[in-house]
């Protein structure tokens, strides 16, 4: 064995293959056995490997506990991924090859992705380590993108977390009191209505379906997969526990779509009829084309047929450890977006619902630019998606549409509830954040400390109580929240880069100011106000061609931003 700097030690066991004969070392696997030595002796091989084995023509490499499990041998090696940044695995979808073979191509990956992807990060070190909790209790996940967790043991896991949710908000009521009691209990009834609204626009299975309705990817599939992406370094904000963070949330349609490009084009003639080109509304900091399809009644016809025959099946499919039944599953708030270079974008942020989902509208030979990322994979990363395609993924996981740049493009999002499960993260964030928007500090801040009671690393409650302590002129505790975010979200945040540089500036920090907003640009340079508040800092500096240059780009955003003239 090898003892490496960081006190690890690597075993290299010579087995035996299965008719006990003595193992025959593939030339290849000789070459691979130098290559990890080598590693080993510099010290940079992952300290959470237990051990790596060689077997007749093959290396495995154990992240975890030992098994020869194919199954949990791919939840190891992509975790070990995971923890060093990885958040694709685009190799597993190229061919037909089994979970033997992806075990084996994981694994190699992760041997080496000390020098392609650099070292095990903290926040996430901190899950792997169980020294942090998420949501509620210090309980390992269950496994995914890996799991031998079937269908049929789901509702008795998603009982038991119902259970110690349950426990946990009688806890809370006896250290908040009534005021949280009455603010839980609001929760449901909002919940509750907003289902049985849903129902009236949407497309709601009747309780007593039976299984006809459910996707069965035999019949279904048609020649349509799935590509797997990483959530980042946070949780969903509920039941993060369920969705079985972190691996494989972030679910992208390949092959075949799931519907045409002429029933995609219908239905866009079918929205145009309906007025759709004259229509606009304000979403963050852009103004956004298109209209919601409680606005477009027939073009919101197609959609809930859709819903009945396709989608809804397809998320109680990819999603089975949260969704128990179609019948559950609430379309809450659905528009058809119109991007074009009059509306060339949206800023990045969260949705408004458990689950969420993005059909792709518009061919992809018929606009340049746009596309969706997700901020923790990098604004780069664009995500492949051409007509009659979709993604599909928790709420809460932040993400933004590219800017188009030349034609025009449309997609359909939509957010999702489920009826049996109450958000009481988010409906706590969101009540808390309308209360400090009507200048009800103190109760907002109350929502967001009982929210975060329940999930420490609410990210967006956090950002929205620090922007309360600003308003309060608390500058230390707002700054204090806001690099609690940054840690949780590995600095790939930029509205808290943004609200941290509005801190330091206010605090008299300009030197610090100027750098958080530098780091917010750099990772989200398309940001008009955030470009214009950095020139103003520069200039303060009496740095004035970068200055200048600031308002120049700021302009180039938004030709209409007039401080920046």
């Amino acid at each position: 064995y090898l003892s490496v700097q960081d006190h690890v030690t690597f075993l290299i066991f010579f087995r035996k293959d299965r008719h006990s004969n003595p193992c025959v070392i593939h030339p290849y696997t000789k070459e691979m056995i130098i290559q990890i030595i080598t590693l080993c002796i510099v010290g940079i091989i992952a300290r959470e490997a237990n051990g790596i084995f060689l077997e007749q023509g093959s290396v495995h490499i154990n992240f975890g506990r030992n098994t020869s499990d194919s199954a949990d041998r791919i939840y190891n090696a992509k975790m070990e991924l995971w923890s060093r940044g990885a958040y694709s695995y685009d190799f597993l979808t190229k061919g037909s090859i089994n979970t033997e073979e992806k075990a084996n191509i994981l694994e190699l990956e992760a041997i080496q992705s000390p020098l392609r992807l650099g070292s095990v990060r903290k926040v996430r070190r901190d899950f792997l380590m169980g020294n942090e909790c998420f949501e509620m209790d210090c309980l390992l996940p269950k496994l995914r993108g890996g799991s031998r967790t079937n269908e049929a043991e789901t509702p008795n896991l998603s009982e038991a977390y119902n259970n110690r949710l349950t426990k946990r908000l009688k806890e809370l009521e006896v250290e908040f009191g009534q005021e949280f009691r009455d603010a839980i209990e609001q929760n449901q009834k909002e919940h509750m209505h907003d289902c049985a609204v849903s129902c009236e626009s949407y497309y709601c299975s009747p309780k007593e379906s039976d299984k006809s309705d459910e996707w069965n990817p035999s019949i279904h599939m048609n020649g349509t997969s799935f590509a797997n992406y990483s959530f980042g370094a946070t949780p969903p904000e509920d039941f993060s526990e369920d969705f079985g963070f972190p691996l494989d949330l972030i679910k992208v349609t390949e092959g075949n779509p799931i519907f045409s490009s002429e029933e995609s084009a219908n239905v866009i003639r079918t929205a145009q009829a309906e007025g759709i080109e004259h229509n606009e509304y304000k979403s963050g900091k852009y103004r956004l084309g298109g209209d919601w399809l409680t606005n477009l009644p027939k073009t919101r016809e197609w959609f809930n047929d859709k819903l009945e025959s396709t989608l809804f099946p397809l998320m109680k499919y990819l999603f089975p450890e949260i969704v128990s039944s179609v019948s559950v599953l609430r379309a809450h708030s659905v528009s058809l977006l119109k991007y074009n270079t009059s509306h060339p974008r949206t800023d990045v942020h969260v949705d408004n619902g458990i689950l969420a989902m993005t059909l792709a509208m518009t061919p992809k030979d018929e606009y340049i630019g746009g596309g969706t990322f997700f901020e923790h994979m990098g604004a780069e990363n664009v995500l492949p998606m051409d007509v009659g395609h979709g993604t599909f993924r928790p709420g809460s996981v932040r993400h933004g549409g590219h800017k188009v740049t030349e034609g025009t493009r449309y997609i359909l999002g939509a957010f999702l509830l489920i009826e049996d499960r109450v958000e009481h993260v988010r409906r706590l964030k969101n009540r808390g954040s309308e209360l400090r928007r009507s200048g009800q500090l103190e109760a907002a801040a109350k929502h967001f400390e009982w929210a975060l009671a329940i999930n420490p690393r609410c990210t967006t409650c956090l950002k929205d109580w620090a922007e309360i302590l600003l308003t309060e002129k608390k500058f230390d505790e707002a700054e204090e929240k806001i690099r609690k975010v940054l840690d949780f979200l590995e600095e790939k945040d930029s509205d808290a880069l943004f609200s941290l540089g509005v801190i330091l500036s206010e605090a008299g920090k300009d030197e610090e100011s100027i750098h958080a907003y530098t780091k917010s640009v750099n990772l989200n340079p398309e940001d008009a106000e955030l470009c214009y508040n950095l020139g103003i800092k520069l200039g303060a500096k009496g740095e004035t061609k970068e200055e200048m240059a600031m308002y120049s780009r700021a302009i180039t955003v938004d030709p209409n931003f007039g401080g920046a003239w």
